[in-house]
């Protein structure tokens, strides 16, 4: 018998694929104009998209 999932582990889920794919873009635009160094490039596509996931976390949570 398979184990159901709850709504948790699928916000989960996609969240994180949420997350990976929007730094992704982030990164690979902010790369295509050249105009901020490359550390600023991996801080900012990795700090927004947990910083949104945290807070649709958290919106989640309230319901």
């Amino acid at each position: 018998m398979a184990k159901k999932k709850n709504g948790k582990d699928l916000f989960l889920v996609f969240g994180l694929i949420q997350t990976a794919s929007l730094g992704f873009i982030i990164y690979f635009i902010l790369n295509s104009l050249n105009t901020i160094g490359l550390d600023t490039q991996i801080v900012l596509s990795c700090i927004f998209p947990v910083f949104l996931l945290i807070t649709e976390y958290m919106i989640y949570l309230k319901k």
